[in-house]
């Protein structure tokens, strides 16, 4: 499939004079896809029943006329005033119950009907008007569910539909009493119309009613994006889209991506290393200008996996971001870098957020391809490169990986609900788990929860699954892979209580865990041969094989079979032991990456980068910082990119 760029335009922000030549100047720089129309909803429809499209009809036909596709955005995102002043209580709420309110973005309940009557009213009209253009080539649902943490709302409106919600899932009263634990605490209810949100309680709420309420909350984002695809796919045959984020687990993305052919994410390399990667001072200080080196490649190979296959960077940094704790400018060769790390991972497009930067609101310090005064900025000069090698390089897809990493939205959901120590979170678990794998020089597939057909796969990873179903643990207690379970599997059942038998309880496995514990991060313990478990630790007991132990003698990890128990959270030096031992055991050949060089390979070829502010060694020889390398698989020719 032939590989892409784009960038993010706002014509509503810019004289219509300028938009011929905005036009022109994107097409001469290469680029295939314009993203328009995501926050335009004051523009189109001032207010209520006066549609104003002519603007957007003469931006699309200047686009198209160019030669340039179209990905027009739903405008969901940015409800205007006049839509909250009609219905004042669509405002989202906040955990202490405070709304939150008009003045930026994505300030509504998805719980509320009123609002879901205004959305599927907008993107009627718009799906409508433009649903046989020909210049609309792809579509895209609202923008960033989730972002600035406005996937849980404690309003009036999600209480009355978390009720129906628990009613439907649950049946009777008696039932969720019983699953739930009710009786602890006389937390029993009569009826489902007592239930509250799990917010504003003296001290913790039960963290069944907590899980149950993030479950819900996650499948109302699902039901309203489902609303909004079923309105397109009426009018229109082009592909639907969504942009998620870097570490948004608030909701189901394969769930959303259920009713989409396009996953996309948008990519802030910068803007994510202090505040999502976990990195401690000295990486961020290293790679302060270049991002996170496996942070990116976690996410291209996670969305790969939402998207079935298709998925596309939609926005890709392009400058200093305006919204991060500090904002650097990445070091030269880095935009271009980042694009062909996208491509290794099976990206279809890059597009660069955004156009040109804006002098007003609240991005005005967030960069564009081209600076407030039209001038180039770097990341058109990059663009073009990426353009120009695009037209030479071969065309490069992602085949399976020898190694799948199962990643559960719903697995996030409990342990954020019981963490059980400070700073322990499912996502850091599973990306310190890819982490390793690809210092290893490992291609990784990441699979959902939902997985059962692991056929082809050497080593299956599946850390954390801290509810996993009978059918999944037999369906891995069969598998030909080497298989690695823990720390926490099957620590609860679906409604958040500790199973009997006591966990795993995986046919096959002959391990138990007996009691856990967690330490501050200061008292890490040492593993005999190297390594520590960090925060989080469990006492095991059962038959199977003793791998790694303690250093006061007890098991640490244990292994019956294919199928290997973690008793803790490994830090990098335990994994790196762990999974170099079971790659030597798979047949699965292993390198040992430093600082920031990474490979991933492609069908006949492996492409390296290095994020490293310096030149390195590489096995396909010398790099340069920011450098792109790609190597022919079996063959000795190597060329730069």
């Amino acid at each position: 499939m032939k590989r892409t760029l784009g960038t993010c335009y706002y014509p509503e922000h810019w004289p219509e004079e300028i938009w011929e030549a905005d036009a022109r100047r994107m097409a001469e720089t290469g680029l295939t896809w314009v993203r328009v129309g995501e926050f335009a909803w004051s523009r189109i429809e001032p207010c209520e029943g006066k549609l104003e499209f002519d603007w957007l009809d003469r931006a699309i036909e200047t686009l198209g006329q160019a030669g340039l596709k179209v990905v027009l955005g739903t405008p969901t995102a940015t409800p205007p005033r006049w839509v909250v002043e009609k219905h004042p209580d669509m405002i989202a709420v906040d955990a202490d119950g405070k709304p939150r309110g008009f003045g930026s973005r994505r300030h509504y309940c998805f719980s509320h009907e009123g609002f879901r009557r205004e959305s599927d009213r907008i993107v009627a009209l718009v799906a409508g008007r433009y649903g046989k253009n020909p210049y609309i080539a792809a579509w895209q649902t609202d923008n960033e569910y989730g972002c600035h943490d406005t996937i849980l709302s404690y309003s009036e409106a999600a209480l009355k539909a978390f009720r129906l919600w628990l009613e439907t899932r649950y049946g009777s009263i008696e039932a969720l009493n019983r699953a739930w634990g009710n009786v602890f605490w006389s937390m029993e209810y009569a009826s489902f119309d007592e239930i509250g949100l799990p917010n504003l309680t003296v001290t913790e709420p039960n963290p069944s009613h907590t899980l149950a309420f993030r479950r819900f909350s996650s499948d109302q984002v699902v039901g309203f994006n489902r609303r909004q695809v079923e309105i397109i796919r009426k009018v229109s045959d082009a592909p639907i889209s969504h942009n998620y984020m870097g570490r948004f687990t608030d909701f189901d993305h394969f769930k959303v991506g259920d009713d989409l052919e396009i996953a996309t994410w948008d990519s802030y390399p910068l803007g994510f290393l202090e505040d999502r990667v976990g990195a401690d001072d000295a990486w961020q200080r290293a790679f302060a200008r270049q991002g996170d080196p496996d942070f990116q490649a976690f996410h291209h190979d996670l969305y790969r996996a939402v998207g079935k296959g298709r998925w596309w960077v939609m926005e890709q940094q392009p400058g200093p971001v305006n919204w991060a704790p500090h904002n650097p400018a990445p070091l030269p060769g880095m935009m271009r870098l980042w694009a062909w790390e996208a491509y290794a991972h099976g990206a279809e497009a890059v597009c660069y957020f955004r156009w040109r930067q804006a002098p007003f609101a609240q991005e005005q310090m967030h960069a564009g391809m081209l600076r407030p005064d039209n001038a180039d900025a770097p990341a058109l000069l990059e663009a073009r490169r990426v353009a120009d090698e695009l037209r030479q390089a071969p065309d490069v897809s992602a085949p399976r990986a020898p190694v799948a990493l199962i990643f559960d939205y719903d697995a996030d959901f409990a342990w954020t609900t019981q963490p059980h120590g400070a700073g322990l979170s499912y996502f850091q678990l599973v990306f310190e788990t890819y982490k390793a794998l690809r210092k290893l020089g490992l291609s990784v597939d990441i699979l959902r929860g939902e997985t059962r057909d692991f056929s082809g796969y050497k080593i299956v990873a599946a850390p954390g699954l801290i509810y996993m179903p009978q059918d999944l643990k037999k369906v891995l207690a069969d598998a030909d892979a080497k298989v690695v379970l823990g720390p926490r599997t099957a620590a609860r059942n679906a409604d958040m209580v500790i199973p009997v038998p006591l966990p795993p309880d995986m046919p096959g496995l002959d391990v138990t865990v007996s009691r856990v514990e967690t330490m501050r991060p200061d008292m890490p313990m040492p593993l005999r041969g190297g390594g520590c478990f960090t925060g989080y630790r469990e006492e095991l007991e059962g038959a199977a094989d003793t791998v790694f132990e303690l250093e006061d003698g007890q098991p640490a990890i244990l292994r019956s079979g294919h199928l290997t128990y973690v008793g803790g959270w490994c830090d990098e030096a335990a994994l790196k032991r762990l999974y170099s031992e079971l790659c030597r055991d798979a047949g699965i050949e292993t390198m040992d990456l430093e600082g920031g060089v990474r490979c991933r390979d492609t069908d006949g070829f492996r492409i390296w980068t290095n994020y490293g502010a310096e030149s390195a060694d590489t096995p396909a020889g010398r790099m340069e910082a920011a450098g792109v390398l790609l190597e022919r698989k079996r063959e000795p020719v190597r060329s730069g990119i």
